[in-house]
């Protein structure tokens, strides 16, 4: 070769080294033994290794287990039948990082023939940022789907609180005026008027639950006032016991002496306990110890309603969901619950978490309060 062809040849040697070095996808170069000749900074950047580290090894050392078992016999298989499968096609396959991690690589392979014998030059393009970006849109689609159902819930809630109110009120009215005839006759059946007592005063404290939740749709903040804790809980317990319709568990109360003062709305807030009480009651159902236990205690400026059940606990797999709108696990209602009753306490300043610390059988979900008076 004369000089000028040497010269020729050393300026092309030197722009595909450069081209081969500054590349973003990775290049790798192996023979028909797959021996791997030639491994770029992509490829190091991709899969981890330093090229010195897989220079004239199998290659099979960047593949998963079961790529790497058939790999060879696939090369040989193309070399005594010249059956193509990826070669100048073209798809998406596994790498395996040298931390071990496997993932997504789109591959294309081409064939060159070289005084050495065949070689293959493998262009990989590491699919993990596209992977990322597609998650967070596909994520992002949710949320927005997940908002706009939310979003018709609370027209749909304001609706259906106004559409209620009315005759509920008539009701009231009606078992009023009941209740005055009824007192008024001469022979008035005591049984029958603490019957009419007791749905008068449930008709309107379905009223105020009403009144209460429009208000927490319209984003209002709460009406507060001072909370006897004790009677409170007792009230909350009683009123799940009462609404029992399987066998009713053993409901434990107990209330930490010297509470200090609790200013929360009172309506919002029993709804949240008896929620709580209430699924504590499904849970354990089935068991063949039926105990549902309420503590109220304070800690670090907070009062803590903490319901326990001896059920079976809540699965690994739904805690992430647990408070999310219409993730519910139970085969009736929209899954509103825990979602609705976290919304209340948080707007009150406070949350409700599950407490995943417990070693004991069972599910614990913790209702917390800001202790005090509250400051307008």
């Amino acid at each position: 070769m004369n000089a000028s062809g040497s010269l020729s040849s050393t300026v092309s040697e030197a722009r595909l080294a450069s081209v081969f070095d500054t590349a973003a996808d990775g290049i790798i170069v192996m023979n028909d033994r797959c021996q791997v000749l030639a491994f770029n900074k992509a490829s190091e950047r991709i899969f981890g290794y330093d090229a010195a580290d897989l220079l004239g090894g199998n290659i099979d050392k960047i593949m998963p287990a079961d790529y790497a078992a058939a790999h060879d016999g696939y090369v040989r298989h193309y070399l005594d039948t010249g059956e193509k499968k990826i070669i100048g096609i073209g798809r998406e396959v596994r790498g395996r990082h040298k931390d071990g991690t496997e993932f997504p690589v789109e591959l294309s392979v081409g064939e060159a023939s070289t005084p050495e014998g065949r070689q293959f030059i493998g262009i990989l393009r590491d699919l993990r940022p596209r992977r990322n970006v597609e998650e967070r849109l596909a994520q992002a689609q949710a949320q927005l789907v997940h908002m706009t159902r939310i979003s018709a819930l609370d027209e749909m809630g304001a609706a259906i609180a106004h559409e209620l109110n009315q005759p509920l009120t008539a009701l009231i009215l009606y078992m009023q005026a009941l209740s005055r005839k009824a007192s008024a006759l001469e022979e008035a059946n005591p049984q029958f008027l603490d019957i009419l007592a007791k749905a008068l005063g449930e008709a309107e404290r379905a009223s105020d639950i009403i009144q209460r939740m429009r208000q927490f749709v319209e984003r209002k903040e709460p009406e507060r006032e001072l909370i006897d804790i004790p009677a409170f809980a007792t009230e909350c317990i009683g009123l799940v016991n009462m609404a029992d319709a399987g066998d009713r568990p053993d409901y434990q109360l107990t209330v930490s002496d010297n509470l200090p003062p609790l200013e929360a709305d009172a309506v919002q807030i029993r709804q949240v306990l008896v929620n709580l009480l209430r699924n504590a009651s499904d849970a354990v159902q089935k068991q063949p110890t039926k105990i549902v236990s309420l503590k109220v205690q304070a800690d670090k400026g907070s009062i803590e309603f903490i319901v326990q059940d001896s059920g079976p606990g809540v699965p690994d797999s739904s805690i992430p969901e647990l408070f999310k709108a219409f993730s519910g696990r139970k085969k009736k209602g929209l899954g509103l619950g825990l979602a609705i009753s976290r919304s209340i306490a948080q707007n009150h300043g406070g949350d409700l978490v599950l407490d995943t610390n417990r070693t004991e059988s069972g599910a614990t979900f913790i209702l917390r309060l800001p202790a005090g008076v509250h400051q307008n």
